[in-house]
């Protein structure tokens, strides 16, 4: 019997290779990882679940979470990570639109989970963040080995929705061919090996920690710290048996902020790569300053994992987030006509790609209206291709600014204010305004102590923008809001400033 997605996994690993270590000092070898997949994957089965159907969990992260996603893989069954901070009422939306077959949960979780499944007819298991609940207990008691089912290249593997900013979350469909080729070209452009341990601190009910991060380790057979969350004196304590290290730009932010971050402390480590939200250009310009390492930043998305990342070996541009992947075409094209742009001007990109998913959960009319008749799919995000070839991302479709008939893009305006030596961050938003349409709204975070007023930031940008792109308000925030991915939410922006420029 043929796994696509597990078949692949198996052939890079060795059973008696390290695969996880946590903090506490447990480790467990891909023999052990096989095992408890296996029994995993049979108390699904014991449990009604048949291929195809979807499995949804939201748990803590542990490493028996992730052996439970790799048991749904071996299962056939359809994986679908939810966030953990999401309420009952959103999962109570999740579980209505996705109809799993059953719902994997914290054991404090259930009382509340209960009757919301049994509404859907989804059985209802347990799994904390130690390892224990009722669906392990029920794994214990199963065989060892596991026939895995039969799955090919365009089976669906999961199914992650998106964040659900503007609209109701949408359930992006993976295969195990969306997911496969990714990790595969990943692993190879980033030069992972056997050899390689990573420090994984991201959730793993995202791309980034799940597909990304975990899928890469497993098709080299390389190894991982797993760690809860990330606090930047366990990452540097851990950097001298560690080499590579996957995180959101707030990490690195972090890890500047530490005296021991040095040359020293990261001479084991051999790359540092960051994604899921733009990392600021002093971010990588301190890093690499305190290291010596330049940040690898790369971008990719729920519908497509990984589209672009700059070079391993090659340069690594601050601002900007590299190349298409081997086998991932991309272009930029007019928002509005769908003609294709030239190099250097701004507009929506679209990628083509085994990577791209197979569409969204049960909205056929929202899948064809994100896909280009050559089969490119439109991402929402707004950018460019420099003359090197290199990807830069402005923002989301969504944020383009739209002030007395003059497009703006944000990213723009964004980049001159965080040169001011007072300001740490800024986010620019387009709020409702009466002469104008929408007016220019900067966000903007300082450093601590810093004198600037929002007189002192127009001044600075007179001479830097043209008229129509400078703010017409400064605000000034302790921090901006963000997700769990370290994304700024600037739906929340908009709607805490919606009336800023009402009379």
């Amino acid at each position: 019997m043929s796994n696509h997605l597990f078949d692949a996994i198996c052939a890079g690993i060795r059973s008696d290779a390290p695969f996880i270590e946590t903090l506490e000092g447990k480790s467990w070898t891909y023999g052990d990882m096989l095992t408890l997949s296996a029994r995993l994957a049979s108390a699904l089965v014991k449990s009604g679940v048949k291929p195809g159907d979807r499995v949804a969990v939201q748990v803590e992260k542990s490493p028996e979470a992730l052996m439970l996603y790799l048991a749904c893989v071996r299962a056939g069954a359809v994986y679908l990570p939810l966030n953990t901070a999401y309420t009952l009422a959103e999962l109570e939306y999740f579980i209505g639109d996705a109809e799993p077959s059953i719902v994997v949960c914290a054991p404090t979780a259930k009382p509340g989970l209960l009757p919301i499944a049994t509404a859907k007819n989804a059985a209802v298991e347990t799994l904390d963040e130690k390892g224990g609940g009722s669906l392990m207990e029920l794994a214990a008691q199963q065989p060892d080995a596991f026939a895995d089912v039969e799955r090919g290249a365009n089976d669906l593997a999961a199914i992650l929705y998106t964040s659900g900013t503007t609209g109701r979350s949408k359930g992006a469909m993976l295969s195990h061919d969306n997911l496969l080729s990714n990790a595969t070209t990943l692993r190879d452009y980033w030069k992972f090996s056997s050899a390689d341990r990573l420090i994984h601190a991201l959730p793993i009910f995202h791309t980034h920690g799940l597909f990304v991060a975990s899928n890469v380790i497993m098709l080299a057979g390389a190894s991982m710290y797993f760690l809860p969350k990330f606090d930047a004196d366990t990452a540097l304590r851990l950097m001298p048996t560690s080499t590579v290290m996957m995180g959101v730009p707030t990490f690195y932010v972090r890890l500047v902020q530490s005296p021991d971050l040095t040359a020293e402390s990261t001479a084991h480590m051999r790359l540092f790569i960051s994604g899921s939200a733009p990392l600021l250009a002093e971010t990588h310009r301190q890093f690499e300053a305190m290291t010596g390492h330049r940040i690898l930043e790369r971008y990719g998305m729920t519908e497509t994992n990984m589209n672009t990342s700059n070079p391993y070996d090659g340069e690594r541009v601050a601002g900007t987030v590299g190349f298409p992947l081997p086998g991932v075409a991309l272009r930029v094209t007019d928002p509005e006509s769908g003609r294709p742009l030239a190099d250097g001007e701004t507009g929506m990109i679209e990628v083509k790609g085994p990577n791209v998913f197979q569409g969204y959960w049960r909205m056929p009319e929202k899948t064809q209206s994100e896909f280009r008749t050559d089969g490119f799919f439109i991402t929402g995000d707004l950018g460019k291709v420099d003359e090197n070839g290199y990807v830069h991302i402005v923002g989301r479709g969504k944020d383009l600014v739209i002030s007395g008939g003059y497009n703006i893009y944000p990213k723009e305006v964004e980049s001159e204010i965080d040169m001011l030596p007072e300001v740490v961050e800024s986010a620019v938003i387009g709020v409702a305004h009466p002469d104008f349409g929408e007016g220019v709204t900067a966000v903007v975070v300082l450093k601590p102590g810093a004198s600037l007023d929002e007189k002192g930031v127009l001044t600075a940008l007179q001479d830097r923008l043209a008229r129509y792109k400078q703010p017409k308000r400064i605000i000034f925030v302790d921090d901006l809001p963000r997700n769990t991915m370290g994304k700024v939410q600037k739906n929340i922006l908009r709607s805490t400033y919606a009336d800023l420029y009402q009379s």
